[in-house]
C-alpha cells in the first residue's frame, strides 16, 4: 500500500518538512479519493543533498552495475503493471485497458529501450589525439505531467540512472500514485540510496524550488509551454542544462489522392486518444479544400462511435479529462469555435448524453476552420479536432508551419514518397507518415515552443550527459 503523506528521499520513506496537503480527485467521479502530501524548499534541500552525497559514487558505477540495476527495475516493474494502470486510470482517468497496456506500458517500454541503449553505448571516442568523454551531467531535477505520467517519468528516470545521474522527481499532484509505485520498485530493486529521490508538491512551490536550486545541474521538465518559460527563467541565473518537452498544435496533413477513409479515421481517433491528452495529438486535420464535406462526413462518424465514459466500463472509449479546470478550459474553446464561425460537425459543449457528473467532453470535431480561429491556434488538450481546408500542397505546408508549436506533424499521401516530400517541410521534431506510430528507438522532442533537447533512445540518454575531450589522450 503506497503511502501518499511521505517522500522518499535517501533511501528511505521521511515525512514532509511542513504538514501539508492535497486532495486527489477522480474525474470520473468527482469526489476525492484521498491526500498528497505537498512538499516545500525544505524538502527540496532534503533531496538535492542526497543527490549530490549519492553522486559522488554512483557517477563512478560500471556499465555492468547500471546494465543489472535496469535489468532489476524492469522485472520488478512487469510485476506492478496491473497495480500502476489501475492508479492511473482512478487519478487521470484512462480507461482501464487503455491504462494497464498504454500507460503503465509506456513506462516499461521506456525501460527497456534505455537498457538495449546502455549496453551498446560508447562513452568513449577517439577524435584526434584526444579522447571525447560523455559524462554524467550531474544532480538532474525532474517534472513531469499527469496526462502520460509513467512515460515521461521513465524516459526521463531510466536514461539518468543510465547516465549515471542521480536526481530528483517531482511528479505531477494529479497522478501522484503511480510515481510512489515506481519509487517503491526502484528501492526494491536496489537503486543506491540518495540516487532517486522523490518529493510530492505544487509546480510554484516545488517545482521552482528545484528550477532555482544551486546545485541541481540540470532540470528536465515536461508541461506546458507557459510553465517551461518560468522554468527556464527561474534555471538561468545557476545556468544549468534545461531540457523541456512542452505544448503542441500538430498537424495532420491529408494529402490529394490519400485513402481519405483510412486516412481520416485514423487521424480522427488518435486525436481522441486519451481524451485528446497529449501534447503530440494530431490536433489540425488539414485536407484539400474541396473534400472537406466528404472528410467531416468520415470524421463524425467516428466521433459518433467513441464513447465517453466511466474509464472501468466495458466498451468505454475515452474517460473524463483529468480536472475541472481542465473541462472548463476546453468548454470555453469548445465555444470559442462556436462564436467564431466554425461548423460544429460532432460534439459540442457541456457533457455526454446520459452522464450527469465526472469531467467528462464530448467527442467534438470542427470542419471549415481557419487559421486565425482561436482553436486552430490555442493546445484545447481535450477531444476536440479542427478541420482546415488547403488549396494545395504548398498552402497545406504553409498551414501546417503557421503556429508557434512545432512537437509533431503528421503525413498521408498517395505514396510514401509523396508523405516524404512533405515531411522534409513541416518543422517539427517528430513526424509520422502514413500512420505508422512513434519508434521509441528514435528521438522525441519539438522545435520553436514545442521544447528543447530531445528524449527516448539513444538521444535520451545523450541529454543526460556531458562531453568532456581530453587532449593527449591519444598522444603517442
Amino acid at each position: 500500500m503506497v503511502n501518499r503523506m511521505q517522500f522518499y528521499i535517501d533511501g528511505a520513506w521521511v515525512d514532509p518538512a511542513v504538514k501539508k496537503s492535497t486532495a486527489v480527485v477522480n474525474p470520473a467521479t468527482e469526489e476525492a479519493m484521498y491526500e498528497v502530501a505537498l512538499g516545500s524548499k525544505a524538502d527540496v534541500d532534503k533531496a538535492v543533498a542526497a543527490a549530490k552525497r549519492a553522486f559522488v559514487t554512483f557517477s563512478q558505477t560500471s556499465r555492468e552495475e547500471r546494465v543489472a540495476l535496469l535489468t532489476k527495475i524492469i522485472e520488478i516493474y512487469k510485476g506492478r503493471l496491473k497495480e500502476i494502470g489501475a492508479a492511473v486510470s482512478d487519478e487521470m482517468g484512462a480507461p482501464l485497458p487503455m491504462a494497464e497496456k498504454l500507460q503503465a506500458g509506456a513506462g516499461l517500454g521506456h525501460l527497456m529501450t534505455t537498457l538495449d541503449v546502455l549496453k551498446n553505448y560508447h562513452f568513449e571516442e577517439p577524435v584526434g589525439t584526444a579522447m571525447v568523454l560523455r559524462e554524467p551531467i550531474g544532480v538532474v531535477g525532474m517534472i513531469t505531467p499527469w496526462n502520460w505520467p509513467l512515460n515521461q517519468i521513465a524516459c526521463k528516470v531510466a536514461p539518468a540512472l543510465a547516465a549515471g545521474c542521480t536526481m530528483i522527481l517531482k511528479p505531477s499532484e494529479f497522478t501522484p500514485t503511480s510515481a510512489l509505485i515506481f519509487a517503491e520498485i526502484l528501492h526494491e530493486a536496489g537503486v543506491p540510496k540518495g540516487v532517486f529521490n522523490l518529493v510530492n508538491g505544487l509546480g510554484p512551490e516545488v517545482g521552482a524550488a528545484m528550477s532555482e536550486h544551486p546545485d541541481i545541474d540540470m532540470i528536465s521538465f515536461t508541461g506546458s509551454t507557459r510553465a517551461g518559460i518560468d522554468v527556464a527563467k527561474r534555471a538561468a541565473p545557476t545556468v544549468k542544462r534545461v531540457s523541456q518537452e512542452l505544448g503542441g498544435k500538430s498537424p495532420n496533413v491529408i494529402l490529394e489522392g490519400a485513402d481519405l477513409q483510412k486516412a481520416v479515421t485514423g487521424g480522427v481517433m488518435h486525436m481522441f486518444n486519451n481524451s485528446g491528452q497529449s501534447c503530440n495529438a494530431p490536433s489540425r486535420m488539414i485536407v484539400p479544400l474541396s473534400k472537406m464535406k466528404e472528410v467531416a462526413a468520415i470524421a463524425k462518424a467516428v466521433a459518433d462511435k467513441t464513447k465517453a465514459g466511466d474509464p472501468r466500463a466495458e466498451g468505454t472509449t475515452i474517460g473524463p479529462v483529468v480536472n475541472r479546470g481542465q473541462w472548463d478550459k476546453i468548454q470555453a474553446l469548445i465555444k470559442k469555435g462556436i462564436d467564431e464561425g466554425a461548423t460544429l460537425v460532432a460534439g459540442g459543449p457541456g457533457l455526454p448524453e446520459g452522464v450527469n457528473k465526472g469531467f467528462y467532453v464530448r467527442p467534438t470535431i470542427f470542419a471549415d476552420v481557419t487559421s486565425d480561429m482561436t482553436i486552430a491556434r490555442e493546445e484545447i488538450f481535450g477531444p476536440v479536432l479542427t478541420i482546415i481546408g488547403a488549396k494545395d500542397e504548398a498552402d497545406a505546408v504553409k498551414i501546417a508551419n503557421d503556429t508557434p508549436y512545432g512537437l509533431a506533424g503528421y503525413v498521408s499521401g498517395a505514396t510514401v514518397e509523396d508523405a516524404k516530400r512533405v515531411a522534409r517541410q513541416i518543422r517539427a521534431g517528430n513526424v509520422n507518415l502514413q500512420g505508422v506510430p512513434n519508434d521509441r528507438t528514435a528521438p522525441f522532442g519539438g522545435y520553436k515552443q514545442s521544447g528543447n533537447g530531445r528524449e527516448w533512445g539513444k538521444y535520451g540518454l545523450e541529454d543526460f550527459l556531458e562531453v568532456k575531450a581530453v587532449a593527449g589522450f591519444n598522444a603517442a
